[in-house]
């Protein structure tokens, strides 16, 4: 892959300023996306083309002026990275939790996509969204989160074949659990539920095998890839082992003192 313009939302912290970071040593411009400046100035410290862009995705005026950058540059990758990871019991959850989830899970990447269509149309670029293994295994505490990954999911494959005419990828990442802040919010669910986490630095190398040959979608390299196969094919084998999962004395205590907002 020859240089490249790459955006990525969600670049402050986490997989975003591990694929910042990847990206950059694969010799590409990023532009850096995100709510905060503070933590995008330390994610552009060290990088040798970056631009930092301080914008909400989830609005109007924030898209508008992505779509200014992306534009000026010439874009040619556009990683929607930006998410929110909110766990515990259904019943806990507020209407301003679910909004917020869907509002920047969800919405966000498919309105962002849309208003970058003109440059990604102009350099036959790719579209990368960041999903997660939650999007094929839907998780007990974990439903409105594994809902979003699962509609992100979804749009990828039904915007791949659409943009195909125009020579644009479309590639689907999906993790495993990995080391963030997003994390912190769940972390009394990951020992009772036996959840292997990887660092976003391991996350963002493999990702970057991927999103450099324009894949369709990856998984991870480990169990999860197995336990993936198995969701697609013998679901209720998955059915029967999350729902014994969900009945653990110890989990269902966890959750309840898990509770992780937007």
């Amino acid at each position: 892959m020859t240089r490249r313009t790459v955006l990525i939302t969600g670049a402050g912290s986490g997989i975003g300023r591990a694929l910042a970071v990847e990206a950059d040593r694969h010799g590409h411009r990023v532009i850096l996306v995100g709510r905060r400046p503070e933590p995008l100035a330390q994610t552009a410290t060290g990088l040798r083309d970056a631009r930092v862009l301080t914008a909400d995705v989830t609005t109007v005026k924030g898209r508008a002026a992505i779509a200014a950058a992306a534009t000026e540059a010439r874009l040619d990758i556009l990683i929607n990275n930006a998410g929110v990871v909110p766990s515990g019991a259904l019943n806990v959850l507020e209407d301003g939790d679910i909004a917020a989830t869907l509002a920047l899970n969800v919405a966000a990447p498919i309105a962002l996509t849309r208003d970058l269509l003109g440059p990604l149309t102009a350099s036959r670029g790719q579209v990368v969204n960041v999903g997660s293994v939650f999007g094929d295994i839907a998780f007990p505490y974990f439903a409105a989160y594994s809902a979003s990954k699962f509609a992100l999911r979804g749009f990828s494959d039904a915007l791949r074949r659409e943009l195909a005419p125009r020579g644009i990828a479309v590639t689907y990442l999906a993790p495993r659990a990995t080391q963030t802040q997003a994390a912190q919010g769940f972390a009394r669910l990951v020992g009772p539920m036996a959840m292997a986490l990887d660092t976003p630095e391991a996350v963002a190398a493999h990702a970057w095998r991927a999103i450099a040959t324009r894949q369709r979608e990856q998984l991870p390299a480990s169990r999860e890839r197995l336990f993936v196969a198995i969701q697609r094919l013998r679901p209720s084998i998955v059915d029967r082992v999350l729902i014994r999962l969900a009945r653990d004395p110890t989990v269902i205590a966890a959750a309840r003192g898990s509770l992780s907002r937007p």
